[in-house]
């Protein structure tokens, strides 16, 4: 009897998280701003409550930080703005240079005698096609910030309200052992989104660098494009390679290419093999699996959007079942293999 009963629960746990899922789905419009502007309070808040712990007044604190926000967006809404009009202005002439390499490269091979299925080739190699994808994307990126004033006042209540959250949880009747619980997630949630968004920005800046001397267009865009990416490991860098390799592709030579494609794989390795583990320390990894799946199901659930935040939101979860004894195991097999 005990079995069955289990087995029922398991069934209205099941149907209730679908129709939770259903439900996000349908609400995606209010959902996105609201996750969007989760994160950047969770990455701004150790800036405001640092200006609180030297005695600035709130209001201050908040006006200084919201000030620094909207400066560093501006300034990359400026540069990255014009980059992505001039790239979809320029997109015809790319495509040109790009047809042009990919008969030079059949002409190549013919004299080599090496014979590949050439129309094949073109349609999976289409660079219409592969243009349009990279414009479209940037596209998508960019839009996702539509809500900016919907986003700016949500980030702002979320900051005055963390001020306050902590004595809230005292305050709250319950468990020692609970409100510590509840602390230590925040914690580590938080700890996780700020060190992931400084290692990101790196990220962009040290691409941004590496494109600029090697001479691709727009490298300021394809180092904000890095940043954004780096938030998905692995996948993310690869992705984030793509657009820069075909410009050198197009501007110069398939070398110049390989060496930006090479560049990408140092970046890649250093920051995300090397640095990245030591400064997030153990126990918030993901397994390749999880992080292909993730990026799937948050995709599907919530766009682009959920795409570029399907790892930050998946952490997120792992954190939360870690800190339950009863849920721990599910959390080890999110993880990756120590």
């Amino acid at each position: 009897m005990t079995q069955e009963k289990n087995i029922g629960y398991l069934f209205i746990v099941m149907a209730a998280v679908i129709i939770v899922l259903g439900g996000i789905k349908t609400a995606s419009s209010i959902v996105i701003p609201l996750l969007l502007s989760m994160f950047i309070a969770i990455i701004f808040a150790p800036m405001f409550l640092w200006l609180n712990s030297k005695k600035v007044p709130e209001g201050i604190s908040l006006l200084l930080v919201i000030t620094f926000f909207l400066v560093v967006v501006g300034l990359l809404g400026a540069l990255v703005g014009s980059s992505v009009q001039d790239f979809s202005a320029a997109m015809p002439h790319y495509e040109a240079r790009l047809t042009e390499q990919l008969n030079g490269l059949f002409l190549f091979l013919d004299k080599v005698g090496v014979t590949i299925p050439k129309q094949e080739f073109s349609e999976v190699f289409n660079p219409n096609i592969m243009m349009k994808f990279a414009a479209g994307t940037l596209k998508s990126l960019g839009g996702m910030f539509a809500n900016g004033l919907v986003i700016l006042f949500t980030v702002i209540f979320l900051l005055l309200e963390s001020s306050q959250f902590a004595r809230k949880i005292e305050h709250i009747g319950g468990k020692k052992e609970s409100m510590h619980h509840i602390t230590m997630v925040l914690d580590k949630i938080k700890h996780y989104m700020v060190l992931k968004a400084i290692i990101s920005a790196g990220t962009g800046v040290v691409v941004s660098v590496m494109l600029s001397i090697i001479g691709i267009d727009y490298p300021i865009l394809w180092g904000v494009v890095a940043f954004m990416l780096n938030f998905i490991p692995n996948i993310g860098s690869l992705i984030a390679a793509v657009p820069a390799v075909l410009l050198a592709l197009i501007q110069f030579s398939p070398f110049v290419a390989l060496m930006v494609g090479g560049g990408y794989m140092i970046i890649n390795v250093v920051i995300g093999s090397v640095i990245e583990p030591k400064v997030m320390g153990k126990g918030l990894g993901l397994s390749t699996l999880v992080v292909f799946l993730s990026l799937i199901f948050w995709g599907w659930l919530l766009g682009s959007v959920g795409m570029l935040l399907s790892i930050p939101l998946t952490i997120m979860v792992k954190i939360i079942l870690d800190s339950q004894t009863n849920t721990r195991w599910i959390a080890v097999l999110l993880g990756e293999e120590k």
